[in-house]
């Protein structure tokens, strides 16, 4: 009988699995046959259940997003906030290198005078003068802003310079207002004194301010300096000439010529390296001393043709001879080195020769300038040629009378 029993169990078996699959389909159905509406008011409820839902599930979506966006920023503000933790850190170590890097560049524009034997060989030029030089400096600029402070050159620089205005002062004055009885060739003749003195006494401001850029620039602005003497002293002679000698064409012509070859002469001797050197000062000085005595050839010969009386007293011959005195007294101080040759250290900064002479070459080119001036008059108030009567009866009383 077990096999009638077991086939009894698997038709039960069966019987109950069918029912329940049944049954499943049965509340599926109630399920889906509820929810479905058979009525308008059923219509509305369930429309409004729909939409709900929609509500609920896209609530949900914008939740979901709102927490990855929200994920999101408080990733990257986190970022943020390490990235600039860690340039903080970095910027912190910076600052000592910064601050150095710092300290040496405002180092370069704080800069403090030095003695001599500190300077390079090639700032060193008077070893009389023991401190206050200025150091090499780094730049243009520097060398500019450093005739503001005191040091060695200071006094050297400023006298020139104050020199070059006062004369484009008078230049421009005496070239611009008009004068009665005053020719244009008369004006180039002062033209050109006043261009001599201009640029002597700028190259030698040049040279005074910049010579510690650098050893090149040093020789180059020396010899600008010395070319600007040479220029002075033709610019000074032509004037001085061009009436003195008015109605000479000849002697005139003769004298300019001559001026001018030992000028060039001497801009060529500037142009030597070896000439700006501390070893060939006295040489300088006497190369120059020696070009302007040659201007005593000319003034004896005035003296002999109109006599010595008429040269002091209408020729000017007295300005002329004090302009002499001012350029060799200065030049012979320059060379001497003297007075710091004699109390080294105590001329440093203040009435050392380079100081002395500067001050007598601005005093002589203002006294020339008188002396022309007068020498001008006197020309124009005798007219055009007309000659002295001492000239014709010409021996020794006229020349002592």
């Amino acid at each position: 009988m077990p096999s009638v029993n077991a086939t009894t169990d698997n038709t039960k078996l069966t019987s109950t699995i069918a029912d329940s699959k049944l049954k499943v389909a049965g509340d599926k159905d109630t399920l889906f046959t509820d929810t479905l509406p058979t009525s308008d008011s059923d219509s509305y409820q369930y429309e409004n259940e729909r939409n709900l839902r929609k509500r609920r599930k896209l609530s949900d979506s914008t939740l979901k997003d709102e927490n990855n966006t929200s994920s999101s920023v408080d990733s990257k503000t986190d970022n943020n906030l390490r990235a600039k933790a860690d340039d903080l850190v970095d910027n912190v170590l910076e600052v000592p290198t910064k601050c150095a890097e710092q300290v040496e560049q405002f180092a370069k524009y704080i800069w403090h005078v030095l003695d001599h034997h500190n300077l390079p060989q090639w700032m060193r030029d008077n070893e009389y003068l023991l401190s206050s030089h200025r150091p090499p400096m780094p730049s243009v600029k520097q060398c500019f802003k450093s005739i503001f402070r005191l040091h060695t050159e200071t006094v050297n620089i400023w006298t020139h310079l104050i020199g070059t205005v006062v004369f484009i002062v008078l230049a421009t004055y005496y070239l611009t207002v008009p004068s009665v009885g005053t020719k244009w060739e008369e004006k180039l003749i002062f033209g050109a004194f006043f261009t001599g003195a201009i640029v002597c006494l700028l190259c030698s401001t040049l040279f005074h301010t910049f010579y510690c850029y650098s050893p090149n620039v040093s020789k180059f602005f020396s010899k600008l300096d010395y070319c600007g003497i040479s220029m002075l002293v033709m610019g000074s002679f032509v004037p001085w000439l061009y009436y003195a000698f008015y109605c000479e064409f000849g002697t005139k012509v003769a004298y300019l010529v001559l001026i001018g070859l030992l000028g060039i002469g001497c801009i060529v001797v500037s142009m030597w390296d070896k000439f700006s050197q501390p070893d060939y000062r006295t040489y300088r000085a006497l190369m120059f001393i020696g070009f302007g005595l040659t201007g005593f050839l000319p003034t004896i010969h005035y003296a002999l043709l109109f006599g010595i009386k008429h040269a002091f007293t209408t020729g000017a011959l007295q300005w002329l001879v004090l302009m002499a005195i001012l350029y060799i007294t200065g030049a012979s101080l320059y060379a001497a080195r003297i007075p710091e040759r004699l109390f080294p250290g105590r001329f440093d900064i203040w009435f050392q020769s380079h100081q002395f002479f500067h001050v007598f070459v601005v005093a002589a080119a203002t006294v020339h300038y008188y002396g022309i001036n007068i020498l001008a008059r006197h020309r124009a108030s005798i007219g055009d040629c007309r000659y002295i009567d001492s000239r014709a009866d010409f021996n020794i009383e006229s020349m002592i009378s």
